[in-house]
């Protein structure tokens, strides 16, 4: 039997309510789809057609009530994640207490730096800290669990104690472990909870959300190039399989936020491409999670090497992920986005109802109201 995808096109905050639907609840709206179907790995067929068109060829392949459910995981408002509302896009602060990161490694080696900055970036504006102990930059080898935990737990809990919603990224059961213990409330797994066999296990047990990421082959050898029959679908099928397996062990979707893994066993082509169909993952029914900061494949479009160097690249690719569903955006530079998102979702969003930017008094201009977007897109 063949797959079924829909993706969802012309994306638009003032699209007209009777002829489209609201991508995950949020702002952002769409009339039209692509569907996409493929027998075969290899054999994807992609057609742009309105949606109401879109949506009568899945019931007709699946019956009426998986072309319902479908419509409902697509515009449905997303639950909250990890004890954030999703009206608004959420920044998730990179923390790396690491000697090797690809892009700031060595930084924050020291916890005591790793929580002052942390600090800043709350200060700034972050609503989730991500704390790692363990570089997954391409090349990078595995680290010890036991001084994973040494480098990472004092952090996190020195970041819990004072209120910060905190995120453990970790392929390591026992880390994960020990971090929700120590405070912290979600797990950012680069592995999708499969690089350790009892990580699934420790989620299910815990209060706690989870990033579920794709990654092709692991971080000493993923960029040795990385292979797909169709990126899109395949990154999709894969995420919809980590999805049921975590769903099956007891862990409720809004528990639940998934990521393409930018850059994590993709060359250039694959992560543009994922980067203009990020809508599809909403077919999923689960928040959109975006890491772009700094990558290595804005090195490649704009020729800056340095990874310091790549803000403005960041920036553009971020907010076209906005633009294209993204809800939670994974970032060094905090202050930085958080300025870019409220001025994106200002002009994106022109009649919403969020809550005033704050100006000075000197502003020449009045405080611009401020309301975030949305997106999704399905398959069944």
């Amino acid at each position: 039997m063949a797959s079924i995808y829909l993706r969802p096109l012309g994306l638009d905050a003032t699209a007209a309510p009777v002829e489209s639907l609201p991508l995950a609840g949020g702002a952002l709206r769409f009339a039209t789809a692509e569907l996409a179907t493929r027998s075969a790995p290899a054999a994807a067929v992609r057609q742009s057609l309105p949606l109401d068109a879109a949506l009568a060829r899945v019931a007709a392949a699946r019956g009426p009530a998986a072309a319902e459910a479908l419509r409902a995981r697509l515009s449905r408002p997303r639950a909250p994640f990890a004890g954030l509302a999703l009206d608004r896009a959420r920044i998730m602060g990179v923390i790396n207490v690491t000697p090797d990161s690809f892009s700031d490694g060595g930084d924050r080696f020291d916890p005591g730096r790793a929580v002052a900055d942390g600090e800043a970036m709350l200060a700034a504006g972050a609503d989730i800290l991500d704390v790692g102990g363990e570089s997954t930059r391409p090349g990078a080898a595995p680290v010890d669990p036991a001084e994973e935990q040494r480098r990472v737990l004092p952090v996190v809990r020195a970041l819990a104690a004072q209120g910060a919603a905190v995120s453990i990224d970790s392929r390591n059961a026992a880390t994960l472990a020990e971090a929700l213990a120590a405070g912290a409330t979600v797990v950012n797994d680069i592995s999708a909870l499969t690089g350790d066999p009892e990580s699934l296990g420790v989620v299910a047990g815990a209060d706690c959300g989870v990033v579920l990421m794709h990654m092709q082959g692991a971080p000493r050898t993923m960029q040795q190039a990385p292979r797909y029959d169709d990126v899109v679908l395949d990154v999709y099928d894969f995420l919809e399989a980590r999805l049921e397996a975590c769903l099956h062990a007891g862990i409720a979707p809004a528990r639940i936020a998934l990521d393409p893994g930018i850059g994590f066993g993709k060359s250039l082509d694959h992560n543009l491409a994922l980067l203009d169909s990020l809508a599809i993952f909403h077919g999923l029914g689960c928040a959109l999670l975006l890491g772009v900061s700094r990558k290595s494949f804005i090195a490649r479009i704009s020729g800056e090497a340095a990874p310091k160097g790549r803000l403005p690249g960041s920036l553009a690719a971020a907010l076209s992920g906005l633009a294209r569903g993204a809800q939670v955006l994974r970032v060094h530079d905090v202050a930085e986005t958080v300025q870019a998102v409220r001025v994106w979702e200002a002009i994106a969003t022109p009649t919403g109802g969020g809550p005033a930017v704050e100006t000075s008094p000197a502003s020449e201009s009045p405080p611009a109201s401020e309301t975030p977007p949305a997106s999704e897109s399905p398959k069944s």
